[in-house]
């Protein structure tokens, strides 16, 4: 029987993080899934994890019954959990509540409100003497040109508890907002930042930033969304931002009272001037912790358990480079006809890992969503430009085609129509996957 701490975690999407979660606490480890969600975890995952005891929330029954179902569930396990660690950004309200029902450690609803309603999230960083872009809550496309008129154009609409950029557009006229939803969801309108936009990550134990990691993007999310390359490097070297980053997190965890847990925030540096943008206390999206992880030279999914588990990390870093994940494109939805393979993309300078998602005859969806990929790779490199010029050769290197569900049925039902159709091909490559 395990005298540790046991953690119970959120497990709603397989993920670096859960993966590794599943591995290294094979005895201190409990899931919590919902039921609603249960199509987003494959067969395979479902497997992979099957050694751990996994609590289903029901779906449609009320959040304080399944609360009382579960202590009675964890009341049979050797030890019930007394550590909770929510990874997901959209199930933090459900996530939170849910352990403050079970007595868990817990984020408060106001704590939920401040790092999930982007509005009130900025509201909190001014009250804390943070800069923020000018910003207001929409209900409507008059408002938001009422906002315009004070200032100026272009503006960015998002809803105010969106994540990876879902329903976040560029407006550079007026005619924008007019094919907007507005009764669709909670939306806020805000001023468009020139300078350099910034990533960073933090660990908090007992209150105090241990850490603080930051990361260059080498295209904005909004641009990212719209098709520009999909990266994030984290920067281990001297390169970072001219930005005292623990102070500033400091700052924000205690006007929040974040007790621990991993922070990720994005903020921009225009003419010297930092302003505050967003931030989630909960891992950051895609491989970003990690892309610290190999830039540091630890393990940084450990170190994030420690926190969750109560415990204070020990950061022994071994490595000081640049190191990011860059993930790999998904052109649309439909059947995928051929994909460059993992073992070719690991041939090129600076790949250390690379992860395909898809192989060839498998259904695909993409939408528009900076987590939106077909895969990734990490690279690493001496400086910032190093690893994007590695990555940009990645992407050179990589071919994936996806052809409509229809077209992939008549390919199908007669293979000659595709033989005919390769062989015309002047550019064709041998498939690396069906090979």
């Amino acid at each position: 029987m395990s005298t540790r701490p046991v953690l119970l975690m959120v497990d709603d999407r397989a993920s670096s993080f859960t993966r590794h979660a599943a591995r290294a606490l094979p005895q201190e480890l409990v899931l919590l899934r919902f039921a609603e969600l249960r199509g987003d975890l494959s067969e395979d995952y479902l497997r992979e994890t099957a050694h751990l005891p996994a609590f289903w929330v029901r779906e449609g029954v009320p959040l304080a019954q399944e609360a009382r179902r579960y202590r009675d569930w964890a009341g049979e396990l050797p030890v019930a959990p007394t550590r909770f660690c929510n990874p997901s950004e959209p199930r933090q309200h459900l996530a939170q509540r849910f352990a403050a029902l079970v007595g868990l450690p817990h984020l408060s609803e106001r704590q939920v409100t401040w790092v999930r309603d982007k509005a009130a999230m900025k509201e909190r960083f001014r009250e804390l003497g943070l800069r923020t872009a000018a910003f207001a809550r929409v209900r409507s496309a008059a408002e938001v040109a009422r906002f315009a008129e004070r200032y100026g154009r272009p503006l960015v609409l998002k809803p105010v508890d969106s994540f990876a950029c879902v329903d976040t557009f560029l407006l550079p006229g007026p005619e924008a907002a007019a094919e907007i939803d507005f009764a669709a969801r909670d939306f806020m309108v805000e001023q468009y930042l020139g300078g350099t936009e910034w990533e960073v990550c933090a660990l908090i134990h007992d209150g105090e930033v241990l850490a603080a990691w930051p990361s260059a993007m080498p295209c904005r999310p909004l641009d990212i969304v719209d098709g520009a390359m999909n990266a994030n490097i984290s920067v281990g070297t001297d390169e970072g931002p001219p930005v005292d980053l623990r102070a500033m997190l400091q700052r924000i965890v205690t006007g929040m009272g974040i007790d621990h847990g991993y922070a990720h925030m994005e903020f921009f540096v225009v003419d010297g001037e930092v302003f505050a943008g967003e931030i989630g206390v909960r891992l950051a999206g895609c491989e970003i912790p990690a892309n610290h992880g190999h830039a540091y030279g630890f393990d940084v999914f450990g170190a994030t358990l420690d926190v969750y588990l109560g415990r204070r990390p020990r950061l022994e870093y071994r490595e000081r480079r640049c190191a990011g994940d860059l993930l790999l494109p998904l052109p649309g939805s439909g059947i995928v006809r051929r994909v460059t393979g993992a073992d070719e993309l690991l041939c090129l300078p600076g790949v250390i890992e690379a992860v395909l998602r898809v192989g060839v005859g498998d259904p695909v969806a993409a939408r528009r969503a900076s987590h939106n990929a077909s895969g990734h790779v990490h690279v690493v490199g001496d400086s910032i430009a190093q690893v994007e010029q590695r990555m940009r050769a990645v992407l050179d290197a990589f071919t994936i085609e996806v052809v409509p569900a229809r077209e992939a049925e008549a390919i199908a039902t007669n293979p000659a129509d595709e033989a005919d159709a390769v062989a015309a091909s002047p550019d064709r490559e041998p498939d690396p996957v069906a090979r």
